[in-house]
């Protein structure tokens, strides 16, 4: 009975720890960001403020992920491998291997790293290896990296060394294409992003797809983090060419986000603030039926 109370106060402890902690960020609501000071962050054009009516940014209506189940990627595609040979899409659907594609470009300063260092860390906790049981395929979808020699390679071998796995290097590959190529592959995944010319950036969502080695979408993962059971399972599915079900969508948006500070704009900030209100107000109904049970016990005790 001592040991149940002991961690009721401790799950209550860390709800009121929680409540602190998220105290600071809903408190900004009047704060300006400072700017990162590059092509992609201008803080002469960049206005946080700026919302449509159901206050979202306007860019954001245009970008999403629309869940394709089943639907063929084009495999005729062609784009840029890591070392600049041209090569189609379908070269990587022709071992039977079921493949892994993420939609990110490579010099996105905050969230497409965060898909490719999620997928990888969760790769990392899978005992399949990139090359033998599956394929990763990274697509820019920034048209102007096709034109940037070493930009894919160099990012290739960065997460060559994430991932730690001598000799899976085959499995990996990180492409860049035309904006044809890209608008044909995006298109039939469902992945809509969207160029915002006052921020001077990329509005898109984060998450990636699993395919059959046919080409054929199987699962979509939403966000950064990925559990590596729900990873290998996908894996295992689409290897024997089955599709799976829709998934709910909790779509993380890479736009008005600030590398200077950290923080994202406020109109993205109140997604973020949200899933924490959620979560704490999860741990507190926990603490509450906890504490009541205990109590009940200690009562019928004596």
């Amino acid at each position: 009975m001592n040991r149940a109370l002991a961690k009721t106060k401790q799950l209550i402890r860390a709800t009121a720890i929680g409540v602190l902690f998220l105290l600071p960020l809903t408190s900004v609501s009047g704060q300006k960001n400072e700017h990162y000071n590059s092509p992609l962050y201008s803080p002469k054009k960049y206005d946080p403020t700026v919302t449509t009516a159901n206050g979202l940014p306007d860019p954001l209506k245009k970008s999403g992920i629309e869940q394709k189940l089943g639907e063929q990627m084009p495999l005729d595609a062609e784009f840029k491998d890591e070392n600049g040979d041209l090569v189609k899409l379908g070269s990587y659907f022709n071992n039977g291997r079921p493949v892994i594609i993420a939609f990110v470009y490579y010099e996105c300063p905050m969230l497409c790293n965060q898909v490719l260092n999620g997928l990888t860390g969760s790769l990392k906790g899978i005992n399949f290896d990139a090359g033998k049981e599956f394929d990763v395929v990274a697509i820019s979808f920034d048209a102007k990296e096709n034109d940037k020699p070493g930009l894919a390679s160099n990012k290739k071998a960065s997460y060559m060394e994430r991932y730690g796995r001598p000799g899976t290097e085959k499995g990996w590959h990180f492409l860049t294409g035309s904006e044809e190529s890209i608008r044909r592959a995006t298109s039939a995944a469902g992945f809509s992003f969207e160029w915002d010319e006052k921020s001077g950036q990329f509005a898109h969502a984060s998450a990636v797809m699993i395919l059959t080695p046919e080409g054929k979408l199987s699962r979509y993962l939403y966000g950064i983090d990925y559990a590596p059971k729900d990873l290998k399972l996908g894996l295992m599915e689409s290897a024997e060419s089955k599709v799976g079900s829709p998934v709910d969508q909790l779509l993380l948006y890479c736009f008005h986000y600030d590398p200077s500070t950290g923080k994202y704009g406020l109109a993205i900030l109140n997604f973020v603030r949200l899933g924490g209100v959620m979560t704490l107000l999860g741990l507190g109904a926990m603490g509450f039926v906890f504490w009541r049970r205990n109590k009940k016990t200690v009562k019928s005790e004596q």
